[in-house]
């Protein structure tokens, strides 16, 4: 029974199928008998869909073996039907799946399956609509999923396979990419694709170089150059155009995601290959080494690497180096993808860092620049917008700057932190700022600008970190070279606002020293244009976008960004013709730019387009839609920026727009002349309308940098003969063209002159000839349109405007008062309803608009209202105004327009005497009505009413002291207020010297004059006292001081009123600018400058600024010398352009008048001590004037004084000996021969005799009768002994003083930023001048000595002789001086007070060029005829620190020669800008200015004062560490006066 059961089972077991393969028909076939192809895929279909259904553990190998055999047959795999390829594929698969591992097939045969499968079926997914694309996902799937594709491992020399496998899986996924939606490849394909890939190199011993090449090339697909047609003529050089930014990718190509899921999966294999590939890259560009001197390399080192030939000859060739980018391009990306590959890649790039080759170091630095801020292949995120001349602008809390770009590609993106991933190499990169090439600093600092901007490609900085990397760049911009600053400027202009005020405000505002934006904002001064240019653009567009935050008043960005307009409009001082074209251009379109605001009134669509003025791109509300006034906020622009100004860039913004009104009438003028010109076809008086045209063309030539092609420009526009063009010009000159006038004739005239210029008759350079020129003449600022709101915000004082308002408004006034025509009736109407009464007072801002109405009816009294309120309103204004100039100017438009002045003067002056007391109603508005009717109407006041007048304002107020002072008497102090009592007496006084301003009878005009200059005398030498008690309050008595001080120079403006200041006067009048009150001394001396700036004085005012020289205001000193400067500068231009017939030597003779002066100085004394104090002002007067042209012309003067007596004081008998003031006079002419033969020696000068005598004015000096004794005085030396020494060591302490300030100034001026030329730190920086050249040991020790500057002159050995009388005369002797026989007699001279006139002088070149011959070969001691006796070893050592030091001085006198150049211009500029500011006291006006052509071209004087360069060149060196170091003060006391208290 058990055998049956068994041998049961056994059968049926051998009746049940075997598990395997069940197909059983052919595949294969012999020659010429092949199976039809429907058969064929009928039996491949059914085969793949059972070996499908089939799993490894559950069937028998060989059954496979016959279909495994016949499934790589040839006929198969070589099939030329797809369908019947693609099921083979298919079942070869699934075969290698259920064989697993052990393939059945030889190496050939695998080799054949992968050829088929890598070349026809992976290629074939790139097509999801082909009809066997489930075929051939299945095919990938099972690759990947079972691993199959390590059989390629296993093939020998599979390198091509795999390197194709590789080609076709990323070709198929990036052709999907540019496919439509629809035919996409899915998702699982390119997942598959990539597990494959990945197990590929996972299993690979090595991968062929070309597979490493293949997944370097995706990752740069996301290069636009690469995704945007950079093949393209348009696309020259990869350049892609920011417009069709709309085409760039806004994902991440899938084969890029391939390649960086591949290298993240396998990261240390990749990173061996990476290595390795890299490595590859750079030894073969070090080893294709360019020869040395080619003109590629001539041409690649012009491009900024000239600076480094000989680290730079033999360099990698053009090719290695593009191989070199498209590496380190590639590097930027792998970080931003997958950072692991680049553990080895690092610290080879550190490396590269520290290479020898300077292209090398460069790409090192660009690369790791680029990797830590997160930047890729597709290079920067698009520039922040930042338009000044969007409206609404700006804020801070706008969410627009938020928003992600589109382009997700350039979204600088760092996976991690790359300061701790790779701390040494970011510490090595850090340290770049010291390289010694400025192109390698440069690349560093756009590097950190991108790290700052990015906050590390968003993975963060630390605040320690972020403050580090603001400093550092704060260096740069005071870098040595100009690149690396022009590289921190740009850098700075592509961060966002938010980002400018967050993080580069955070260490202080424009005005805050030592912030990186001061530093910016120093750069405007920079010596560099292309620096200037870069850094003014950026800081007015700062400006321009921030307009919205300081129109709300917030505090934070006024502090930082307030200060920014006075930065750039200070530039105008340095009058340098570029600067001013370059500030024009800034000032019109980013300060005030044309087309602000981009809205048209009662709209908010835009006029041109500018996605910017949006309400969605600046974030506005729907206020913006309602209806708007483009000419209200266009005029709020201009006060915010005229309120920002401080009051030295005010001058410059007011002289800007006074300019226009000159210049439009030469403009005019040369219209004019075109029109008659006629394109060169003239009928008659051709050569003179073509002299009168070239005349102005070259007067506007001169105004710009390039006159030879600007003037070629403007015969070419005359030439044109545009009659549209002309009128065009004309429209915007017009004071009757409203601000869209203007505009649109700007942008219809530049579109015309651009055509234009496309023509072959015109330059191409036209436009930027006529542009600077256009808006000079063009009312842009005080424009009619802009009257309305200026006098709307004067009312309401909406937004702190008001007082800004009225102070435009004035100016508009006095200037421009054609512009006002349209709208006086309303400021009249505005002031007859707020004018006074007994009862009411007037508005705060009347005295503003009166002054307008006042300086308009000067011009146009028919357009003023003449009906009886409007006058009314003026008399109330005249009876109850205040302050009380409020009364000053309606007295002024009653009497300039009204019909009846006469009779309204009368009554005015009755009501005003009538019932005066002191202190009651309306006292002080009758005083300046008093006054003011004294000035304009003295024929309508009787005998009596001028008595009654007279009262009042001596007896009734400047005799009276109501409030007794119970303060000492010496007592004096300044108040910025002024009480009632005060005010009273200032115009008191103004009454009695506007009494004599018009006084019309000049037989007795000095008997009527005579009383009120003593009251002035008075006030002025006794400190503003009139009281016999002395109990005058000292804030009076110093107002009163300065008020008679400034009367006395408005006096001294008519040349009768000149004659009466008596010689004592002037001296007295002299010490005021040495008041003890600065107040008073810059008040006195501003309108000093201002009436001689306009040539309204005598020339012996000159002799006052001179006695500056120690004044402890560094600013007053400053501006002083600068104005001193611009003189001298002027003067010398007009010299040298013969507009002149006489020699222009005004400020030399000052001298003599300033040694008169000086020996009638209450603190003068003939003590060693005072003498040697007292050249200080010599040298002063010296180091602001003389020249190697004129130091010969000073020093015969200074000799001519010794020749004379003094005749300031009662003059003596011919016969008297010599008085007191004489020799006072003979000390100083001794003194200042001393110091001018000092200061020759020092700057290397040679003084010679002049053939001719210099007259000296008679009415201060008087000639010596008696030839005896004027050769006795002229033997005698006067000095006491050491005062020579003593001159000498003043000399040089001042010399370094001045020569350390002068260098503080330029490393401001070149590379103020907190580090010197490579970043070092300030302590360890040998020199901050980019120009400058290293300082030698010598210059070091000079340098530290010129820091140990005495704080008292000390008298020091000198070679001279034992005996007291040995060569006196030969010591004051300079060597360079040539005796000649001179007469010591003095000259009749006819006129009293003329100034000196001077013969022509024939200077002997030839003489000049032995005595330099001589003194070449001589010691700098060796000038003086002095005894050489035998020495002390102490005189010799003193005499060696002699030596040294006049080396010092020596080379500080080219640099001084510098200095005067650039000061001169900028003085020049100061001069200008100070002429068009008018006082408060003038009531009529200036004449106009010349053209700029006089005054901003100084070749001749630059070349006078330069002319010792020729000697020896000017070098500088870095003697500037220390603080400049003022003259010491002096310490003695016993004589102190008020004037020398100052000093101390």
């Amino acid at each position: 029974m058990p055998s049956r059961s068994a041998a049961a089972v056994t059968e049926m077991e051998e009746a049940q199928p075997t598990p395997g393969l069940q197909f059983n028909e052919a595949l294969s076939w012999r020659a010429g008998k092949a199976i039809a192809v429907a058969d064929l895929l009928k039996r491949l279909n059914a085969l793949s869909k059972e070996m499908q259904t089939l799993e490894q553990e559950e069937n028998e190998r060989d059954s496979f073996t016959r279909v495994a055999k016949e499934l790589v047959n040839p006929n198969l795999l070589a099939h030329k039907d797809k369908g019947v390829k693609a099921l083979t594929a298919a079942c070869l698969v699934d075969i290698l799946r259920l064989c697993a591992p052990d393939a059945p097939y030889t190496g050939q045969q695998l080799r054949d399956i992968f050829n088929m499968i890598i070349g026809q079926i992976i290629p074939a997914l790139a097509d999801p609509s082909n009809a066997y694309n489930n075929q051939h996902i299945y095919v990938l799937s099972s690759l990947a999923q079972v691993k199959s594709i390590v059989l390629l491992a296993d093939i020998p020399s599979a390198d091509t396979l795999i390197k194709n496998v590789f080609q076709h899986c990323f070709d198929v996924v990036s052709a999907s990419s540019r496919s439509l939606p629809a035919e996409e490849v899915q998702k699982n394909v390119e997942a598959n694709m990539t597990a494959l890939l990945v197990c590929l190199v996972d299993e690979s011993q090595t991968l062929p170089p070309e597979v490493v090449d293949t997944i370097v090339a995706q990752f740069l697909r996301t290069d636009p150059k690469a995704t945007i047609g950079s093949g393209s003529k348009n696309k020259k050089n990869g350049v892609v155009d920011e417009k069709q930014s709309t085409l760039f990718l806004r994902q991440l190509p899938p084969a890029y995601n391939m390649a960086r899921y591949i290298c993240n999966a396998c990261p240390e294999k990749m990173a061996r290959y990476f290595s390795q590939y890299f490595n590859d890259v750079v030894v073969d560009a070090s080893n294709s080494s360019a020869p040395k001197n080619t003109s590629k390399n001539k041409k690649r080192h012009s491009d900024g690497l000239e600076d480094s030939d000989d680290e730079n000859s033999g360099g990698p060739t053009e090719q290695a180096l593009g191989d070199l980018r498209k590496v380190h391009g590639l590097l930027r990306e792998l970080w931003r993808a997958c950072p692991g590959v680049l553990q080895n890649v690092i610290p080879q790039l550190e490396a590269e860092l520290a290479a020898e080759n300077i292209q090398l170091r460069l790409l090192a630095t660009e690369t790791l620049g680029d990797i830590i801020s997160g930047i890729g292949a597709a290079g920067l995120p698009a520039a922040p917008t930042m338009d000044p001349a969007a409206y609404p602008s700006n804020a801070l809390m706008n969410p627009s700057e938020n928003t992600v770009s589109l382009n997700l590609l350039t979204k600088p993106s760092s996976p991690q932190p790359f300061s701790s991933a790779h701390p040494q190499a970011y510490a090595n990169y850090l340290g770049r700022r010291h390289d010694r090439t400025a192109l390698i600093r440069a690349a560093w600092t756009t590097g950190v600008g991108r790290i700052l901007s990015t906050s590390a490609g968003g993975a963060g900085l630390s605040q320690q970190e972020e403050d580090r990397l603001i400093s550092d760049l704060n260096g740069m911009l005071g870098d040595a070279d100009e690149k690396v600053r022009v590289a921190a400027v740009k850098v700075v202009a592509n961060f966002t606002f938010r980002d400018i005020v967050g993080k580069l405000g955070r260490l202080g505002g424009v005005s805050d020293s030592g912030s990186l934006l001061a530093t910016l904002a120093d750069r405007v001064r920079d010596r560099k244009h292309l620096v200037r240019e870069e850094a003014m653009a950026v800081l007015a567009r700062i400006w321009g976008v921030a307009v919205g935050e300081l129109s709300e008043q917030n505090e934070q960005i006024v502090a930082l960004l307030g200060g920014i307009p006075s930065k750039i409009l200070d530039t105008y001082y340095t009058n340098d013709i570029e600067i001013m074209v370059l500030l024009d251009r800034v000032f019109y379109q980013y300060l005030l730019p044309l087309s602000y605001p981009p809205v048209k009134a009662r709209s908010s669509k835009l006029t041109n387009g500018n996605s910017q003025g949006t309400k969605e791109s600046q974030g506005s509300t729907d206020k913006v839609g309602e209806a708007i006034d483009p000419d209200k906020i266009r005029t709020e622009r201009i006060l915010l920026l005229v309120k920002a100004l401080d009051e030295r860039a005010k001058k410059v913004f007011y002289a800007i727009q006074s300019r226009q009104l000159m210049l439009s009438k030469y403009m005019g003028a040369y219209l004019a002349r075109c029109e008659d010109y006629n394109g060169g076809v003239m009928d008659e008086n051709e050569s003179s309308i073509k002299e009168n045209l070239t005349r102005l063309i070259k007067t506007f030539a001169g105004m710009l940098p390039n006159p030879p092609q600007a003037t070629s420009d403007l015969w070419k526009f005359a030439k044109l003969h545009d009659r549209r063009s002309y009128q065009l010009i004309r429209f915007c000159m017009a004071p009757e063209s409203d601000y869209r006038t203007v505009h649109n004739a700007i942008k219809e005239f530049t579109k015309r002159v651009v055509d234009a210029s496309s023509s072959s008759t015109a330059s191409n350079n036209l436009l930027d000839t006529l542009t600077p020129l256009l808006y000079r003449v063009s009312l842009i600022v005080y424009n009619k349109s802009h009257v309305p709101a200026i006098m709307e915000y004067s009312r309401t004082d909406d937004k702190s405007l008001a007082a800004t308002a009225h102070e435009v408004l004035r100016e508009i006034s006095s200037r421009t008062p054609e512009v006002l025509k349209a709208h006086v009736q309303e400021i009249c109407k505005t002031l007859q309803d707020e004018a006074p009464s007994a009862n009411k007072p007037n508005a705060a801002g009347a005295v503003d608009n009166l002054k307008a109405c006042a300086s308009f009816a000067s011009k146009y009294p028919k357009e003023i209202p003449k009906d009886r309120k409007f006058v009314q309103a003026m008399s109330n204004f005249a009876m109850y105004g205040s302050p009380p100039e409020a009364a000053k100017y309606a007295v002024s438009v009653i009497w300039a327009a009204t019909e009846k002045k006469e009779s309204l003067a009368r009554d005015l002056a009755q009501k005003c005497i009538k019932g005066f007391t002191f202190g009651g109603e309306g006292y002080l508005s009758r005083l300046a009505t008093l006054s003011q009717l004294m000035l304009l109407a003295p024929a309508e006041m009787d005998e009596q009413s001028t008595d009654e007048i007279l009262d009042i304002a001596i007896a009734q107020t400047l005799l009276q002291v109501r409030e007794p002072s119970k303060k000492p008497a010496d007592e004096y102090a300044w108040s910025s207020t002024v009480d009632g009592e005060g005010q009273a007496k200032c115009w008191a006084l103004k009454i009695l010297v506007n009494r004599i301003r018009s006084h019309p009878d000049a037989e007795t005009f000095a008997h009527v004059a005579a009383p009120v200059y003593n009251v002035l005398s008075s006030l002025v030498s006794q400190h503003g006292e009139l009281s016999k008690a002395g109990n005058t309050p000292p804030t009076h008595k110093s107002r009163l001081r300065l008020l008679a001080a400034r009367l006395y120079l408005k006096l001294c403006t008519q040349k009768a009123h000149d004659a009466l200041l008596t010689p004592s006067a002037f001296n007295a009048l002299t010490t005021v600018a040495q008041d003890p009150e600065e107040a008073v001394r810059s008040g006195f001396l501003q309108r000093l400058k201002k009436y001689l700036n306009q040539q309204k004085l005598p020339q012996r005012f000159y002799t006052i600024p001179f006695l500056l020289a120690f004044e402890p205001s560094d600013a007053l000193r400053l501006d002083t010398t600068t104005w001193i400067r611009s003189r001298a500068a002027a003067f010398a231009n007009a010299k040298s352009t013969g507009s002149s017939t006489k020699p222009n030597i005004v400020l030399e003779s000052v001298f003599a008048r300033l040694l008169s002066v000086l020996s009638h100085h209450p603190d003068y004394a003939n003590e060693a001590e005072d003498l040697i104090d007292f050249s200080r002002y010599i040298i002063f007067y010296l180091q602001n004037v003389a020249t190697a042209d004129n130091v010969s012309l000073i020093y015969h003067i200074a000799q001519r004084v010794k020749q004379c007596r003094d005749a300031v004081t009662a003059p003596p008998t011919p016969d008297a000996p010599p008085t007191e003031a004489d020799d006072r006079l003979y000390h100083l002419s001794d003194l200042a021969q001393v110091t001018i033969r000092k200061y020759e020696e020092t700057h290397n000068w040679t003084i010679q005799t002049l053939p001719a005598k210099v007259r000296l004015p008679s009415s201060i000096f008087s000639e010596i009768k008696s030839h005896a004794e004027a050769q006795h005085i002229a033997e005698h030396h006067y000095l006491p002994d050491g005062v020579e020494a003593g001159v000498e060591d003043v000399l040089k302490a001042t010399l370094r003083a001045s020569r350390a300030a002068h260098h503080g100034k330029k490393r401001k001026a070149e590379g103020g930023g907190g580090g010197d030329a490579n970043g070092r730190d300030a302590k360890k920086a040998k020199s901050g001048l980019p120009i400058g050249k290293p300082v030698r040991p010598k210059e070091k020790k000079a340098a530290a000595a010129a820091s140990k500057a005495p704080k008292t002159p000390k008298p020091k050995k000198r070679k001279e002789s034992k005996e007291p009388g040995s060569g006196s005369a030969e010591r004051r002797r300079s060597g360079r001086v040539k005796e000649v026989e001179m007469s010591y007699v003095e000259r009749d001279s006819d006129e009293d007070d003329e100034e000196m006139e001077m013969m022509d002088v024939a200077v002997n070149s030839d003489g000049a060029e032995e005595d330099d011959e001589e003194m070449s070969g001589s010691e700098p001691g060796s000038t003086h005829d002095v005894n050489k006796e035998a020495q002390t070893e102490e005189e010799e050592e003193d005499e060696e620190e002699d030596e040294e030091e006049k080396e010092k001085a020596d080379e500080f006198a080219h640099e001084e020669a510098e200095e005067q150049q650039e000061e001169e211009a900028e003085a020049e500029a100061e001069a200008e800008a100070e002429a068009v500011d008018e006082g408060n006291e003038e009531e009529k006006e200036s004449t106009p200015k010349p053209p700029p052509t006089t005054t901003t071209n100084y070749s001749a004087s630059s070349a006078s004062r330069g002319s010792s360069k020729k000697k020896k060149p000017t070098t500088t060196s870095s003697h500037s560490k220390t603080k400049p170091s003022s003259p010491p003060p002096r310490t003695k006391t016993t004589r102190a006066t008020r004037s020398r208290a100052i000093a101390v």
